[in-house]
């Protein structure tokens, strides 16, 4: 039989591995035969998540992402400790709010650090060419909050429509040395991060408004992952510089 989503021998690096839908993807391509190397700050959430992986050869790196200077080492030590990576998934995201009047310049930049700075650093290192495998494939994690305006949150949708757009750049820039570039949209997805946005958010009957327009309900997190993993595999091999909307109709 064959598996259009097989993803053996794949050495994949996931930020934001610790929980959420970087966890779930973890775990999911792990059972499709990739090799994770999973990064997070929390080290011991990370060990949890390493222990729940199919497979042999993952490791678990606990980092800070806002620390852009130090991505290229992490890179390189990976890649030194179990080979060239076949692909990058940035799942790593802050999503606080803060109404525009308190939205300063210092809580823009620590929101597009982790959210879009370090993306593009990610980007630059795993396209070394002593880093990545030839056909390789890029993926960041946006959100219809890049395309559609959400109250309180102008820093986050402004991160993820960043995203949108330095796919695209990105894509054709990298096409020479075969690496594809691509993002996954998600909508309203059942996280840690959904259940703090509805536990601190004080718009009257937000849910009930995005279940109204999210005409397929919440999403979970095995509905991004087997997106991100359709992307990582051959099957997707003629596509670059996209985002793919996995959102219950609610950009419809």
């Amino acid at each position: 039989m064959i598996n259009p989503m097989d993803l053996s021998g794949k050495h994949i690096l996931i930020t934001g591995a610790s929980q959420g839908i970087g966890k779930a993807t973890a775990i999911h391509i792990s059972r499709l035969g990739a090799k994770v190397a999973l990064v997070a700050r929390n080290k011991e959430k990370l060990e949890d998540v390493l222990s729940a992986l199919e497979g042999e050869g993952h490791a678990a790196h606990a980092f800070d992402l806002k620390q852009i200077q130090d991505i290229e080492g992490l890179v390189k030590k990976i890649v030194l400790e179990a080979g060239a990576l076949n692909g990058l998934v940035h799942c790593a995201g802050v999503a606080t709010m803060r109404p525009l009047a308190m939205t300063r310049t210092d809580y823009l930049h620590d929101m597009m650090l982790t959210n879009f700075y370090a993306f593009i650093e990610l980007s630059r290192v795993f396209s070394k060419k002593q880093n990545y495998v030839r056909n390789a494939s890029i993926i960041g994690i946006s959100s219809v909050a890049g395309s559609n305006g959400l109250k309180s949150k102008v820093a986050y949708c402004s991160s993820k429509s960043a995203v949108d757009g330095a796919i695209r750049a990105l894509a054709v820039e990298l096409q020479d040395k075969g690496i594809r570039v691509n993002a996954v949209i998600p909508g309203f997805i059942k996280t840690e991060l959904y259940d703090s946005y509805i536990g601190s958010t004080s718009e009257e009957d937000f849910e009930r408004n995005v279940l109204a327009r999210q005409v397929m309900g919440l999403g979970g997190t095995i509905d991004v992952a087997n997106a991100v993993a359709y992307l990582l595999s051959e099957a997707s091999q003629f596509i670059t510089g996209t985002g793919l909307v996995v959102d219950g109709g609610y950009l419809a």
